[in-house]
């Protein structure tokens, strides 16, 4: 598996693996976390990617050519809170369902260490949907994160959306 910078002919792949990833969050009725529509038809999602791939915050993990990984990482954006030193901040983590347990997610998460400690930089924080099980909250555990702050986003005909941060000092 190689890490790339990703530009913006990486974005369908990018929005597929989202899709994906509804696809088997609905089939085990985990609508919470992201809803039932592909990420591919929302124009903000889209216009999210794009974006990530325009200011270089966008990193691709290829196997045999093929996309099968995502990180984004940039400014923590509100509900989250800021802190006061500088951090490297993941945005997005999704991996390819298909290739599920064979550790892509660790080893994008390894990169944004690495683009921290090439920064100089001793934090890397996430955030991430903190409902149902705790299921995800529990990956980044996995990981080497802690819990720091829990928020909420209000949302508009749908349930409200609990959202946990992890922290990780380098």
């Amino acid at each position: 598996m190689t890490i790339r910078p990703g530009g913006g002919d990486d974005v369908p792949a990018v929005l597929a693996l989202l899709d994906k990833a509804t696809e088997w969050l609905v089939a085990r009725g985990r609508t919470d976390q992201w809803g039932t529509e592909p990420h591919s038809t929302s124009e903000r999602r889209i216009n999210q990617i794009t974006g990530f791939a325009a200011e270089r915050q966008l990193w691709i993990a290829e196997d045999a050519g093929r996309v099968v990984g995502a990180l984004a990482i940039g400014p923590a954006q509100p509900p989250v809170p800021p802190v006061d030193e500088p951090e490297v901040y993941v945005r997005l983590l999704v991996t390819d369902r298909e290739a599920a347990g064979s550790g892509i997610g660790g080893v994008l998460l390894d990169h944004a260490r690495q683009l921290a400690r090439e920064a100089g930089i001793s934090l890397v924080r996430v955030d991430c949907f903190g409902g149902n099980d705790g299921a995800l909250v529990r990956y980044y555990e996995s990981q080497g994160f802690t819990r720091d702050a829990a928020f909420v986003v209000t949302r508009v005909n749908a349930p409200d959306w609990p959202g946990q941060v992890l922290v990780q000092r380098l």
